[in-house]
């Protein structure tokens, strides 16, 4: 369990392949504090750590994962989101993320609004997922407000800080982004279609 606010960054040092999954070396200032067999939100993506040193360490994603986030686009020298798991002595910052990505997203415009930026990212209007207006949703790993909220389409307000400490900075029109919506949104989608609730 993740509440989205980013630890820190890190960079793809090594991508690597063994039968369909994919091997990648991270470096980070904090994967030298990580454990094996720790659960780290990288992107969004809750992953085991299996193996680490004084400056990396190393997760291994199957092809599931692959299929479901934007690291099938992976490529060395990428800048990813990391969050360690949440500790129940701590405050919860962001939003409950399971770190469970559910599909990507499209990012279709960016709006620099002189101070902060605003991001278009559409999705399969078809998935079943919704968002609300001032909700929470994931994206990349990190617990943002929704702004715009439409079928297959949402937007969020991305912060200076926020921009400069995680990995949005690079994202552009046509970027993918993983997006995990928020669980209680999903728990009363998923109700009103088995019963067939109209909203």
């Amino acid at each position: 369990m993740f509440t989205g606010i980013i630890e820190a960054t890190g960079i793809v040092r090594k991508v690597e392949r063994d039968r369909s999954n994919m091997i990648l070396t991270v470096a980070s200032p904090i994967s030298k504090e990580l454990k094996i067999d720790q659960s780290v939100s990288h992107n969004g993506a809750c992953l085991t750590v299996v193996a680490f040193d004084e400056e990396t360490h190393r997760i291994v994603l199957i092809d599931e994962t692959l299929q479901k986030t934007n690291f099938g686009l992976i490529q060395e020298g990428d800048e990813v989101n990391l969050e360690r798991c949440l500790t129940f002595n701590g405050r919860l910052d962001g939003h409950m993320v399971q770190g469970h990505v559910d599909l990507t997203g499209t990012c279709s415009e960016v709006m620099d609004q002189n101070g902060s930026w605003k991001y278009v990212v559409e999705y399969d209007a078809n998935s079943g997922f919704v968002t609300v207006p001032k909700g929470s949703v994931c994206l990349n790993g990190i617990s943002l407000t929704v702004v715009d909220s439409k079928p297959g389409l949402l937007s969020v307000a991305i912060i200076p800080y926020t921009f400069e400490h995680t990995n949005m900075k690079l994202v552009k029109k046509g970027s993918k982004v993983n997006i995990e919506f928020d669980i209680i949104g999903k728990y009363i989608a998923q109700y009103t279609a088995a019963y067939k609730i109209q909203p």
